[in-house]
C-alpha cells in the first residue's frame, strides 16, 4: 500500500474502548477443545476479531443451538460447538471461539426446539441450516455447478477493501437514465471482455456505458441464489433458474458472478466494480427480493429460515401452509419487527460496505402486507426505510405490485421517499405507439409525468420511473417484431409470461428479410426511444435495447441461460444507427433540464408543462387523439437562459399537419429530432422551422427546442 492507504489503514485500526476489550478479552471457558466465550450480542453473524471469530445468531423458539465447523469443501463437520446456556440472553445466542483462522473453516448452525407444522414450528435438529446474516455462501462459485448436496455453508469476510477517496455520484432522481441489465447476460457474447458474465466484465464495459451516456446502471439478482433450484431439460437444453430471483442469502454477494474465487475476500470483485462506475459517474442500483426466498412452501428445501423461526419469517396460513403472494411458493413475513430489523440491517450493509447507490424492490407490494397478509396503510417497514438515517441518501424504487392481485402504481406508501416502476406509462404508451389512438388521452399524461397518478405536490417530480421495457417482457426489438409471446422453449407449453404485451409485429410475425417491414420497426423502435427519454419522469431501459438486441419472441426468459438471454454484440455494428440514436436521445436529455422538471419558472413566461394536439393548447384529447405533444419550459441555472422542448407523437398511419404554438419574443423552433425523416433522425445542430406548422410523418416523432437564432455563415445554431 502507499502511503494514503497506510495513513487510511492506521485510522481504520485505531484504538477505541471496543477495540481494547476485543483485544484484550480471554476464554472463560471450554467447550468440546475450544476455549470460548460470551460474544457481543449486537453483532449479527459472524464477526472476525483478534484471535477468533464471534458468532452471533438469534431464534425465538429454539431450545438449543449449535455451531458446526467444517474444513473447506468438506461434507462432515470437523467440531461441533453447542452454546452454552448462559451464552443465550433473550433469544440471542453469542458466542466467540477463540484460535480460528477464517481462512480455514466455513460454518453452518443446527437448532432444535418444538415441531408442529400447523402453529409454523419447524424445529429439526437434523437441519445443517445456513446463517440468515451471511456475508458469503460455500458451494456454487462457479455458475451452473454445484459443489456439494450437504447444504450452505457460510464463510467469514474480512472487510478491508480500500475505497481511498472515492465520492459518491449523488445524482438527483430526476436527472438519471437507467440500464437495467443482467450481470451474466450483459457480457456472455462479447468477445472484447476477458471475464465475461462477471462483475469484471461489466467493469471493462464502462466505456462503453460512458459513451451511450447512461449514469445508472440496475443489477438484476446479485444475491447468493441457486440457479440450480429449477433446473431442468427441454429438448436436449438445459434450463436453469437464470435471472436470480430465489435468494437463499439476502447479505452475499453471487460468487458465481466473480471471474476468480474469493475466498474470505468475497465482493471483492464486486466493490472494485462499484468504484471503478462511482468514478466514472455512473451510479449503481440493486434489483432486490425479500418478498420471498429460495425455501419455497412446505416441500420446498430447508435452507436457513425455516429452521430458525418459520413461523416468523414467513407468513401462515392459519392451519401453517404459505401464503404465496411472490407466485414462487412463500412470502416473507416482512412487518414483523425480526424481519423488518433483518431488511434494514441488509440494506444499511449493502451501502456502508458496497456504497450501493439504490434498491428497486421486487413485488414490494408484499412489503406492505400485514402478518395475515392483508395490505397496511402505514407499513412499519417501507416507513422505516423511508426515514432510516443511513438511507437517507438512497434511491428506493418500488415495484408496486406483487402476484396476489395487489396493484398499487401510484397509491404505494411512499411516505415521500418512495419512487415507483410506473407501469402505467409502460402499458399506455406501448398501447399508443403502436396505433391505439384511443389510449392518446392517457400516454399524455404519461409524457408529462403522470400528474394524474403522482400528484407532484404530494410526491414530488421524482416519484415515476418511466419504461417501455424491462428484463420481463419483450425487448424493445420484439416490441415491435411479434404480435404474440412465443415461449416455447421454456417448457411450459406457452403458457408461462405475460398475454398483454400491446406489441405489433409490423406486418411480419419473427424475422424477416422485407426491407419496409425491418425500416417500419426501426423508425417504430426510435420513436420508443424519443418519447422515453423526452418524457418527464426518470427513464429506465433494457440493455440491448439500443442495439436491436432479441430474444427470438421469449417474453419470459427466466430460466435461459443461452443466447435467447445473452445480448448479441453483434448486433451493435449492424444497428449502429438505433445506437446513435439511443445515445443522441440520452444526451439531449441531460441537455435539457426543462425535461426533468428541476428548473425555475421559464423567464419568458411559458408554463412549466402544456399538453397540445394538432394545434396548440388542445390538450382535453378524444378518444380518438392522432397526435398528442407536451411542451416543457424552465429556466436552465447553468446555461442562463429558458430551456424549452417540444415533443410531438403522431401515433396515426397517416402524416399529420400540426401547428406548433407560438413562442414569446422572436424565438423559434427548431427540430432537434424526427424519427419521420429519412437517415438517422436527429441533428446535432437543430433546423429551424420555417413557418409554425410542421408535417409530421406517420407514426413519428419530433422533438424540438425553442429559442433565439442567430444566422451564420455555417448555418443557424443553438445559442
Amino acid at each position: 500500500m502507499n502511503s494514503e492507504q497506510d495513513k487510511t489503514m492506521e485510522l481504520l485500526t485505531a484504538t477505541t474502548p471496543l477495540d481494547m476489550e476485543i483485544q484484550h478479552m480471554e476464554p472463560l471457558d471450554r467447550v468440546n477443545g475450544f476455549d470460548v466465550r460470551p460474544g457481543f450480542y449486537m453483532f449479527d453473524g459472524a464477526t472476525p476479531i483478534p484471535r477468533g471469530v464471534c458468532f452471533t445468531v438469534q431464534s425465538q423458539g429454539a431450545v438449543s443451538c449449535e455451531l458446526l465447523l467444517y474444513h473447506r469443501k468438506e461434507s462432515e463437520p470437523y467440531a461441533v460447538i453447542p452454546f452454552p446456556d448462559n451464552y443465550k440472553i433473550g433469544n440471542v445466542y453469542s458466542m466467540v471461539v477463540f484460535g480460528l483462522n477464517v481462512e480455514e473453516f466455513e460454518y453452518a448452525y443446527r437448532l432444535d426446539g418444538p415441531y408442529n407444522p400447523k402453529e409454523g414450528l419447524l424445529f429439526d435438529k437434523r437441519n445443517i441450516l445456513l446463517d440468515p446474516y451471511a456475508k458469503a455462501v460455500t458451494g456454487q462459485s462457479t455458475w451452473g455447478r454445484k459443489v456439494s448436496d450437504d447444504g450452505y455453508r457460510a464463510r467469514v469476510v474480512r472487510n478491508n477493501f480500500y475505497w481511498g477517496t472515492e465520492v459518491w455520484p449523488k445524482i438527483p432522481m430526476e436527472e438519471l437514465v437507467i440500464y437495467e441489465m443482467h450481470v451474466r447476460g450483459f457480457t456472455m457474447m462479447d468477445p472484447g471482455v476477458s471475464a465475461p458474465g462477471t462483475f469484471e466484465g461489466i467493469r471493462q464495459k464502462i466505456p462503453y456505458l460512458k459513451d451511450l451516456g447512461v449514469n445508472a446502471i440496475e443489477l438484476m439478482p446479485i444475491f447468493e441464489f441457486d440457479e440450480l433450484s429449477d433446473r431442468r431439460v427441454v429438448d436436449g437444453r438445459e434450463l436453469l433458474n437464470y435471472w436470480g430471483y430465489n435468494s437463499v442469502s439476502f447479505f452475499a454477494p453471487n460468487t458465481s458472478y466473480t471471474s476468480a474465487v474469493e475466498y474470505n475476500r468475497e465482493g471483492t470483485e464486486l466493490k472494485q466494480l462499484v468504484k471503478s462506475l462511482h468514478e466514472n459517474g455512473i451510479e449503481v442500483i440493486l434489483d432486490v427480493v425479500f418478498n420471498h426466498t429460495a425455501e419455497g412452501n412446505e416441500n420446498g428445501p430447508f435452507i436457513s429460515f425455516k429452521g430458525f423461526d418459520n413461523n416468523i419469517y414467513y407468513l401462515l396460513t392459519p392451519d401453517g401452509y404459505y401464503y404465496n403472494f411472490s407466485g414462487c411458493g412463500n412470502t416473507m413475513n416482512c412487518n414483523h419487527p425480526v424481519v423488518q430489523r433483518m431488511i434494514i440491517n441488509c440494506l444499511r450493509y449493502w451501502v456502508t460496505t458496497y456504497r450501493i447507490d439504490g434498491f428497486r424492490f421486487d413485488l414490494a407490494s408484499i412489503l406492505g402486507r400485514n402478518e395475515d397478509g392483508t395490505p397496511m396503510r402505514k407499513p412499519p417497514l417501507l416507513q422505516a426505510l423511508a426515514q432510516d438515517a443511513i438511507l437517507a441518501d438512497t434511491k428506493l424504487i418500488a415495484e408496486a405490485w406483487d402476484a396476489g392481485g395487489l396493484y398499487q402504481v401510484g397509491d404505494f406508501p411512499a411516505f415521500k421517499r418512495w419512487c415507483e416502476w410506473n407501469g402505467k406509462y409502460r402499458d399506455d404508451m406501448r398501447e399508443y405507439l403502436k396505433g391505439g389512438l384511443w389510449c392518446g388521452k392517457y400516454a399524455a399524461k404519461r409524457l408529462i409525468g403522470s400528474p394524474d397518478i403522482y400528484d407532484p405536490d404530494i410526491r414530488g417530480k421524482d416519484a415515476s420511473i418511466n419504461f417501455i421495457t424491462c428484463h420481463d417482457g419483450f425487448t424493445l426489438y420484439d416490441l415491435y417484431s411479434y404480435n404474440e409471446k412465443h415461449n416455447e422453449a421454456n417448457g411450459w407449453g406457452n403458457t408461462d409470461g405475460g398475454n398483454d404485451n400491446r406489441s405489433w409485429n409490423c406486418g411480419v410475425e419473427g424475422e424477416t428479410s422485407d426491407p419496409e417491414v425491418l425500416h417500419l420497426r426501426k423508425r417504430m423502435i426510435k420513436n420508443a426511444c424519443a418519447t422515453l427519454l423526452a418524457s418527464r419522469g426518470t427513464p429506465m431501459f433494457l440493455a440491448g435495447d439500443e442495439f436491436c438486441n432479441t430474444q427470438f419472441g421469449n417474453n419470459n426468459p427466466y430460466c435461459q441461460d443461452n443466447e435467447i438471454s445473452w445480448l448479441d454484440w453483434g448486433l451493435l455494428k449492424k444497428n449502429q444507427d438505433i445506437y446513435q440514436f439511443f445515445r443522441y436521445m440520452i444526451h439531449f436529455r441531460k441537455k435539457h433540464p426543462a425535461i426533468h422538471g428541476l428548473c425555475s419558472p421559464a423567464t419568458c413566461g411559458l408554463m412549466d408543462v402544456s399538453l397540445h394536439g394538432v394545434r396548440p393548447f388542445e390538450g382535453d384529447f378524444g378518444g380518438d387523439a392522432k397526435v398528442i405533444a407536451a411542451m416543457f419550459a424552465g429556466f436552465d441555472s447553468k446555461r442562463k437562459k429558458d430551456d424549452i422542448v417540444y415533443i410531438l407523437i403522431n401515433a396515426y398511419w397517416e402524416a399529420m399537419t400540426v401547428t406548433l404554438p407560438t413562442l414569446p419574443g422572436d424565438m423559434k423552433w427548431s427540430i432537434a429530432a424526427n424519427t419521420g425523416e429519412e437517415g438517422v433522425g436527429y441533428h446535432e445542430e437543430p433546423v429551424p422551422v420555417a413557418q409554425d406548422k410542421v408535417l409530421a410523418g406517420e407514426r413519428s416523432v419530433m422533438v424540438l427546442v425553442g429559442g433565439h437564432y442567430l444566422s451564420t455563415e455555417s448555418g443557424a445554431k443553438e445559442p
